[in-house]
């Protein structure tokens, strides 16, 4: 086979690169690098007679070329031959050397130095390199000098058919709606085909369905994939499985192909109705269920999935529509029947209804298929339970005089058992509506009594609770409230509104009106309050006074005369009876109280005591008390200064010839004590090592400025108490600024070699088990209780 193409190649390329032309005289008149293709397109160099040479005398060179082809994919046993060049300098005397540069040259495609012919030594692949550009040269052989300039040309590679065709986008997935008609459009493939698509038809392709007939089709030349059956059904089959062929050499014999895989879904329309289980359904209910509780769920089943599965249910028909409700469970797709108002199975034990499930979302496409609705019948039953009491109204209302008996019945509550079993009921009441125990039930009958007193005045309204319990079942409790209304009965007598305290002037006129008074009632009368005012028997012939009825209920209290006198009369009693207008009415007597003043002579009161009447004219109140008030200041100040002066003259050291008895000095000052650091120099007298310098008063500030005294050298640790204590006052009763007072000196300082020692445990050197306290009970009876605990201590020691 490899021979056989070499000769195909020979007898084709040969020809074509070695024909030498006979030119013409016409032809010699073109141009010299003119060149002449022949019609499979390659080109051949124009070789020039020598005499033509000679008459011209033209010195460039006589031969171009534009292109040579080789095969690709060929392999033979030797170099396939690709062209030959030559140019018409050469004599033949192989004095003329060819040089090949540029792509490949040496490697792939080699050159015959002497005769020019052009050598594949390698398998060319299109796909990897289409073409390959090299520069030929003629040379001298003996002086490598150049005798034509150099002259680019193209090898081109021949395509031949060895790619298949691919489907990079491999493998596809599409969807189509369910029942879509013949021809609707899926989805579109492309495949690629490496050949050359100019020469040949080996990148020509042509598509084409392996599997998934008869349900697909394909355009053999756009590749687009449709429908070929119409109502495709997705409830039937959802997926199918498509193979889809790509052929080059426009789908001839011997061409290559590539395959793809193309899943395609059908969607969901919404072409299937709703369907019930079953048509009958069957459920039971406790009478006592509480209100909105589900009482049982009905399905209809959808075939299609989503939006188009979704269904509402209504109860379209039954003699419990307004008993029961039902809605759609969102999750599951159920319908829930409810319960909308309250079940007796004294009254209804049973309920028949229809409920209808029908599509939410329709497709207008699909209408004509049919209703998108279903129906199916349910029965429920209702189950007697044992309830709680009834009472015949939910709330009562009663009323009752405020002076009722005691033990009268004011009112009655009544309730049954309304299951078939009719238990008997009980009464009571909640104590904690009725603390004060005012009322009292009869447990059998429900008769309401009174148990203590009752006043409206206090207490208008008594809410209690009644409870009524079933006898057989004492967990079966019912409550209602009762409102308890009092009811005013007149029994309580008028009376003043307040106080009153009239004022009278001692200018005013007869018949001017002294105080205008109100009575209030704690009653409540059906037609509003009506008060009568008399004097007393006894006063009706009152020479002073008189009493005036308004029409606004109140009462006016009148003088009869004038000339009225605080120091003949400053206070007048005026008692008034005031009496209701109920039945029986009811009474009380008032006094009202009327004082004499001094008023001006607008009639504005001014003084009503007895003794302003002796101050001058013209000086009021107030500035009398500003009068006193100055005088009492004046005297306080004069009592302040008579006893600073005293203070001050009177020593206050007693001296020493005096009898100490009759100059008992009273001090109450005592001082800041232990915490009082600011007074005195604690730190000196408590340690007289440390005294070292001098150290001011701080308790007072010096009149007059002093020279310090010189400190005492530092004492041994030797030194007397009671000599430094001795050093110290005589000091201080000569330092003239010192208080003229004896003061409390706080020693915190005990001293070094006491015989007694130190009563501190602190600053012992022994411990408490080396201590012997024994003693303390010799000293006393006062240290007797101390000696007592201390001898506990060590004896629980030893214990």
């Amino acid at each position: 086979m490899p021979e056989r193409q070499t000769e195909m190649l020979m007898d084709t390329w040969t020809p074509l690169i070695i024909l030498w032309i006979t030119v013409l005289p016409s032809i010699y008149t073109a141009p010299m690098n003119q060149s002449q293709v022949l019609p499979n397109g390659s080109s051949i160099g124009l070789k020039r007679p020598a005499e033509e040479q000679r008459v011209l005398n033209r010195s460039k060179r006589g031969w171009v070329w534009n292109q040579m082809f080789v095969l690709e994919e060929f392999s033979g046993p030797e170099p396939i031959l690709v062209g030959r060049l030559h140019t018409d300098l050469d004599p033949g005397s192989s004095k003329i050397k060819y040089i090949l540069s540029g792509d490949g040259a040496g490697t792939i495609f080699v050159i015959n130095d002497k005769t020019g012919d052009i050598h594949a030594m390698k398998r060319l692949d299109r796909e990897e390199k289409a073409e390959y550009t090299l520069t030929a040269q003629a040379v001298d052989r003996d002086t490598n000098q150049p005798l034509e300039p150099p002259s680019e040309f193209i090898i081109k590679v021949q395509d031949i058919n060895d790619n298949a065709p691919e489907f990079v986008d491999g493998p596809y997935h599409a969807t189509v709606p369910e029942m879509s008609v013949v021809g609707t459009f899926v989805t579109k493939v492309t495949a690629t085909d490496a050949d050359d698509p100019v020469y040949g038809n080996s990148a020509k392709l042509v598509y084409s369905i392996l599997e998934g007939q008869p349900y697909f089709s394909i355009e053999p030349h756009t590749a687009i994939i449709k429908t070929a059956l119409p109502n495709m059904d997705r409830e039937a089959k959802e997926e199918y499985f498509v193979v889809i062929q790509a052929k080059d050499m426009g789908g001839h014999m011997g061409g290559l192909s590539g395959t793809t895989t193309v899943t395609i879904t059908l969607t969901d329309v919404n072409d299937n109705p709703p369907k019930f289980a079953q048509s009958l359904y069957h459920f039971s209910v406790m009478e006592d269920v509480a209100l909105g509780e589900p009482i049982g769920r009905v399905k209809a089943n959808d075939l299609d999935i989503g939006e188009n599965a979704k269904s509402s249910y209504d109860i379209i028909e039954g003699d419990g529509m307004d008993i029961f409700e039902i809605t759609t469970d969102a999750q599951t797709q159920d319908g829930i029947i409810r319960v909308r108002k309250p079940l007796d199975f004294e009254t209804k034990k049973s309920y028949t209804l229809k409920v209808e499930a029908a599509n939410v979302h329709i497709d207008p496409r699909f209408i004509s298929g049919g209703p998108f609705k279903d129906t199916a019948t349910v029965k429920i039953v209702v189950d007697d339970a044992d309830e709680p009491p009834v009472f015949s109204s939910p709330a009562y209302l009663l009323e009752v005089h405020e002076n009722a008996a005691i033990n009268s019945v004011i009112g009655q509550v009544t309730a049954h058992d309304p299951d078939v079993s009719s238990s008997p009921i009980r009464f009571s009441i909640d104590r904690h509506t009725d603390l004060e125990r005012q009322f009292n039930i009869n447990a059998e009958d429900g008769k309401i009594t009174l148990a203590t007193p009752l006043d409206r005045e206090t207490n208008l309204w008594h809410n209690i609770t009644i409870v009524a319990t079933e006898t057989r079942n004492h967990s079966q409790v019912s409550r209602v409230p009762v409102a308890i209304k009092v009811l005013d009965v007149n029994d309580n007598a008028p009376e003043f509104a307040s106080e009153h305290e009239a004022f009278l002037c001692e200018n005013g006129k007869p018949g001017q009106v002294i105080q205008i008074v109100s009575a209030v009632d704690k009653d409540d009368p059906k037609n509003g309050h009506y008060f009568l005012y008399s004097l007393l028997p006894e006063m009706v012939n009152n020479p002073n006074f008189t009493i005036k009825k308004n029409e606004d209920n109140t009462l006016s209290i009148l003088a009869k005369h004038s000339g009225f006198s605080r120091q003949k009369q400053e206070v007048y009693l005026l008692p008034i009876i005031i009496s209701d207008s109920g039945n029986p009415p009811m009474s009380s007597t008032s006094t009202l109280t009327i004082r004499v003043c001094g008023c001006s002579s607008d009639g504005i009161v001014q003084s009503c005591n007895v003794e302003a009447y002796v101050l001058p004219i013209g000086l009021s109140m107030g500035a009398l008390i500003a009068i006193l008030a100055c005088i009492i200041l004046l005297l306080v100040i004069v009592v302040l200064f008579v006893t600073l002066r005293r203070h001050k003259n009177e020593p206050l050291i007693i001296k020493d010839d005096e009898d100490v008895r009759e100059n008992i000095i009273r001090y109450d000052d005592e001082g800041g004590g232990e915490e009082d650091t600011e007074a005195f120099d604690i730190a000196t007298l408590q340690n007289p090592d440390g005294i070292n310098g001098f150290l001011p008063r701080k308790d007072i500030k010096p009149d007059l400025q002093f020279m310090p005294r010189q400190g005492l050298a530092p004492v041994p640790n030797g030194v007397d108490v009671d000599e430094f204590i001795n050093v110290r006052l005589h000091e201080a009763d000569n330092d003239p600024t010192a208080p003229p007072y004896d003061s409390i000196q706080i020693y915190g300082y005990e001293g070094r070699g006491s015989a007694a020692g130190s009563l501190s445990s602190l600053e012992s050197s022994t411990s408490d088990s080396d201590q012997n306290f024994d003693y303390l009970s010799e000293w006393g009876p006062r240290f007797k209780r101390l000696g007592e605990l201390y001898s506990v201590g060590e004896s629980d020691k030893e214990t």
